[in-house]
């Protein structure tokens, strides 16, 4: 007998995932592929979305020729900042620009001036300028740099939307993806900010994540879901599985630190700092920051390794010393590393390394000083109420126990836990769709946390 599932396609930047979750959201099946990049017209970097789309339709009808299981329904999650633009004849029509293409001078000239200036139009749509990253300009650099490829554009819609589309050809638009630093949405109004009408760009308008269609798919209707942005993917889970107040850390070479409760809006100080909103499945923001945590601390253990002759990866044999712990938090000597601002290229040259005896030392008041940037960005989510009481760590970080210590012991008046969730992103984006293919509202939690 068939096991019935719901089919996930989790969409990476790096990786792409396609797993099936069973009636109680477990992971029974999970295939990871890479593919190489190709290029656009311009010579940069791009995914090979011929490829991708191939081996989406060969995973499902390999699902359905194995003759194990019976894909009930199907969503997908992606990474965001990434259009796909469609013809008249429902084809798409350009490559998938990267969102690290570099945005070329003059396109947004007198821009920001038409909508109340830079502060105030970053402010209105959560979003830092942040060029390519803000996939709404990316429609203004096409415009205006290709104007007859974007005079064919009948409907954009952002990645996770184009891959259910694939299935659908249902053009949607959704929340999570619109509300994810875009320069799309007027967080004040709750509608698309007034540029997107000015200039006439044909997005959908945005439905429910939980809108799912009917497919026939090698002879069987399966409910096919319209996407979720990642980011907010990866809340579903812990929203789920606490009724608590929280703050989310997921860790990383990007450190994405998120508040879903601090319904505060945002400032241009915040803005300035890397501050930005995303959207939840319910359309409420979701406070964030950022910071390139996972790059910092590698190209300054790099440093730190060379001055010790230590092998690069010797940090990771190096055991927490709790007396060291203890002696950082009693030292008022303030910081050695980062004292002034980041280096453009986050290599602290100034740290003197000669006032440690060993590399041990250094790696623990290197990571000491490393967890107080993170509160910095941490503090900038945090609401002047806050009743958050709980915070999860997830990520490539909760490997390390002396940042766990220490970040662990910065929050005492929060509990601080390892999540030990697996592939959270697909699991949100299988709770979303859960009820209306099993058909109950008692979606299983499927959680573990550690107390640090």
């Amino acid at each position: 007998m068939r096991k019935e599932v719901i089919a996930i396609f989790d969409i990476g930047k790096t990786n792409k995932k396609f797993l099936l979750f069973d009636a109680e959201l477990n992971v029974v099946y999970k295939e990871e592929k890479r593919f190489e990049e190709i290029e656009d017209e311009d010579g940069f970097p791009c995914e090979d979305i011929q490829n991708i789309e191939i081996w989406i339709h060969k995973c499902i009808t390999n699902t359905h020729e194995s003759g194990h299981y019976r894909i009930m329904g199907m969503n997908f999650t992606t990474y965001g900042a990434t259009l796909m633009y469609i013809d008249k004849q429902g084809e798409r029509i350009t490559p998938v620009y990267n969102y690290l293409k570099p945005f070329p001078e003059g396109v947004i000239d007198g821009f920001y001036d038409k909508y109340g200036g830079i502060e105030e139009f970053t402010r209105r749509t959560a979003s830092p300028a942040m060029g390519m990253l803000n996939s709404g300009l990316q429609t203004l650099w096409l415009k205006r740099t290709r104007p007859k490829i974007f005079v064919k554009v009948k409907s954009i819609l952002h990645l996770p939307q184009y891959f259910s589309y694939l299935l659908t050809r249902q053009e949607t638009s959704e929340y999570t993806s619109i509300g994810c630093h875009t320069g799309l949405w007027d967080f004040n109004n709750h509608t698309y900010h007034q540029w997107v009408y000015d200039e006439a760009l044909p997005f959908p308008d945005p439905v429910s994540n939980y809108k799912v269609f009917n497919v026939k798919i090698d002879g069987r209707i399966i409910k096919v879901g319209i996407g979720i942005h990642d980011s907010s993917a990866s809340l579903v889970p812990y929203l789920k599985a606490t009724k608590s107040q929280f703050i989310l850390i997921s860790t990383g070479t990007w450190c994405i630190l998120m508040n879903p409760f601090n319904k505060e809006p945002l400032t241009t100080e915040q803005l300035r700092k890397d501050t930005l909103c995303y959207m939840s499945t319910k359309q409420q923001q979701v406070k964030s920051s950022r910071l390139f945590l996972g790059y910092i601390h590698d190209i300054n253990v790099k440093r730190i390794s060379n001055y010790f002759n230590v092998d690069a990866d010797y940090y990771k044999t190096v055991k927490t010393d709790n007396n060291k712990i203890i002696s950082l938090f009693d030292d008022k000597g303030g910081r050695i590393f980062f004292k002034n601002k980041m280096p453009e290229d986050f290599v602290d040259r100034e740290a003197d390394l000669s006032l440690f005896s060993s590399f041990d030392t250094a790696y623990h008041k290197f990571m000491f000083d490393l967890v107080e940037v993170l509160m910095e960005s941490l503090k900038l989510i945090i609401p002047e109420h806050d009743e958050t009481d709980k915070v999860y760590i997830t990520g490539g970080f909760t490997r390390n126990e002396i940042f766990m210590k220490l970040l662990a012991r910065k929050l005492p008046d929060k509990e601080v836990y390892l999540a030990e969730i697996e592939d959270t992103t697909a699991l949100g984006a299988a709770m979303v769709i859960y009820t209306i293919i099993f058909g109950s509202s008692n979606i299983p939690a499927n959680t573990g946390f550690s107390e640090i």
